[in-house]
């Protein structure tokens, strides 16, 4: 199918945008998605709102409830590949309706003076948001309504071939230091993950992270890691494009990567670490200048709406926060898919991530870029 014809398949809903973007980067086709420069980016007055997010949360799938308000179209998008990216952007002057952060970082967001709080009773769906998905450190704001408004949630982990990769014992993190495999593993690129899980690997609880020692012993074994991974990215289709090729036989992923590549027929599973797993959850933001507030919100809705819940659980594999989502599922879809009905289940039997200081944040992604660098 030329890329014309998928095109075609991809309006006809014969294929999926996820399906065509993997499809064009297997053939070194980019698909520019992204406009630069931070004043060209700020939307006008009666612009549609800008969601500014991961790549692979800016499809159609998403925002049906958002179509429906809005004459048929979706929101505008920008595309961040880490969290500090996007906020570094947004401190520069760049200015969008809506952001797309996870829990560590709130704190951090919100003392930069550059969000509004959310006022839960103007979203539709406000109400039926899992109360301990709401209920996270630092998102209380002064004066009532709260930073950040959960969306999805769930686990980084290792998908690994069950073909290629000879486990021996328990899954471990101990996997992604094998030396058997020097060379053929793989790795998120953003220190969000990885240097978490480096201190997973290190011992270090997360409540210790800033201290000299614990920068030692983390930056330790990830120089000890170094050698061994063959590629570091924040594209997850390159990461699943390498483990479906057998040029990776595991690597440090999202739920996401397991659950698309199973779909495909490719033998992978998503570990369970016997150390647990770095569990997240991530949600909206809305910028104190926003300059379309209303549908702002609208895109807040659609995103928690059920029809969006189910797509998200269907065929990414993320937890989602509208409660109302899971009466879509039975318990057998829900465990296989590595969920429950109750997410503190699982983000307890993981290591939650904390919010750290932007100090600490400026100094792990320092750090971590030098050792990506081979220092």
């Amino acid at each position: 199918m030329d890329v014309l014809d998928q095109l075609g398949a991809v309006r006809e809903g014969k294929m999926s945008r996820r399906a065509f973007t993997r499809s064009l980067m297997a053939a070194g086709v980019g698909m520019a998605t992204v406009p630069l420069g931070a004043k060209a980016l700020r939307a006008a007055e009666g612009d549609q709102a800008t969601y500014f997010t991961w790549g692979g949360y800016d499809i159609p799938e998403f925002f049906a409830e958002y179509r429906e308000k809005h004459g048929g179209e979706n929101p505008d998008f920008a595309i961040f590949g880490a969290s500090e990216e996007a906020l570094t952007k947004i401190r520069g002057g760049f200015v969008v309706d809506v952001s797309h952060p996870c829990n560590q970082s709130v704190p951090r967001w919100a003392a930069s003076g550059l969000f509004q709080p959310v006022d839960r009773s103007r979203l539709t769906h406000g109400a039926d948001i899992i109360p301990e998905l709401i209920d996270l450190q630092g998102n209380d704001a002064e004066g009532g309504g709260n930073w950040m408004i959960p969306f999805d949630w769930g686990q980084s982990s290792i998908t690994y071939r069950t073909d290629l990769f000879e486990l021996e014992g328990e899954e471990s993190w101990d996997m992604l230091w094998d030396k058997r495999y020097e060379g053929r593993l793989g790795s998120l690129g953003a220190g969000a993950d990885a240097w978490w899980v480096g201190a997973i690997k290190a011992g270090v609880p997360f409540d210790q992270l800033d201290t000299d020692e614990a920068f030692e012993k983390i930056g330790a074994v990830m120089r000890e890691q170094r050698p061994l991974i063959r590629m570091y990215t924040d594209d997850t289709t390159t990461l699943e494009q390498a483990l479906a090729s057998g040029e990776l036989v595991a690597a440090l992923t999202w739920n996401s990567s397991a659950v698309e590549l199973q779909n495909e027929g490719v033998p992978v599973k998503f570990a369970q670490p016997k150390e647990g797993a770095l569990t997240w959850v991530c949600g909206l933001m809305i910028h104190k200048d926003a300059p379309n507030l209303e549908a702002a919100y609208d895109v807040i809705d659609s995103l928690l709406s059920v029809e969006t819940g189910k797509f998200l659980v269907g065929d990414y594999g993320y937890g989602h926060s509208n409660a109302k989502t899971y009466d879509e599922f039975d318990e057998e879809t829900l465990t296989g898919l590595g969920l429950s009905k109750d997410p503190t289940e699982i983000l307890s039997a993981g290591h939650f991530q904390i919010p750290q200081t932007q100090e600490w944040e400026s100094k792990m992604n320092a750090t971590f870029e030098q050792i990506k660098a081979g220092f």
